[in-house]
């Protein structure tokens, strides 16, 4: 758990900084299970019943994946690619048991990657990580933001995000030192 906090947290007129720091590492030392009743925990603890300063503070947890959780594979920018980043995609769900949901996540796949080298730069990047969802992941080289299109009844394209959003629970992008990441959601079966 990562406990960011302002001084007026731990800071009073009347309690030495030590012994705020002392207050805050107790109530975080034996934390009850969700992060608003740590929050409440570390507020009944530690605030000084009138406190002269704003007080601050932000919990997160923090995990990693191990290893075998995480795929990522390197990809040259040209079309080519697309049939193959599909066919990695659904082998890997295949390891993981998560075979059913390999229409969507090859749908996913196919849109994302074709956006990446068609609109995007290299590096190009896909990622699967299997955690409490399964996340896709496409990054590359361009910071340009992609956004959602109505394509009309004649365009060729401009479906791509679209379908991409009806398919994940949810979607997104952020952007990377080197570029952005466009990442989409799908729940794991039950």
């Amino acid at each position: 758990m990562l406990a960011l906090y302002t001084d007026g947290l731990i800071e009073a007129a009347d309690r030495d900084i030590d012994r705020g720091l002392g207050l805050l590492r107790d109530a975080l030392s034996h934390p009850p299970s969700g992060l608003e009743d740590i929050c409440d925990q570390v507020v009944r603890k530690v605030i000084p019943a009138a406190p002269a300063d704003d007080i601050v503070l932000l919990l997160a947890r923090t995990s990693a994946l191990r290893p075998d959780r995480v795929h990522t594979w390197p990809l040259p920018p040209d079309p080519a690619v697309v049939a193959e980043a599909r066919r990695m995609a659904s082998d890997q769900l295949t390891v993981w048991g998560l075979g059913e949901l390999a229409f969507a996540t090859e749908l996913i796949v196919s849109e994302l990657v074709t956006n990446a080298i068609r609109y995007g730069s290299p590096p190009i990047e896909l990622r699967l990580l299997r955690s409490d969802t399964l996340v896709c992941e496409v990054s590359d080289g361009s910071s340009t933001a992609p956004h959602l299109r109505r394509a009309r009844s004649f365009d060729e394209g401009g479906r791509g995000l679209l379908l991409v959003a009806q398919l994940a629970e949810r979607w997104g992008s952020r952007q990377t030192p080197t570029g952005k990441t466009i990442w989409a959601e799908l729940p794991l079966p039950t």
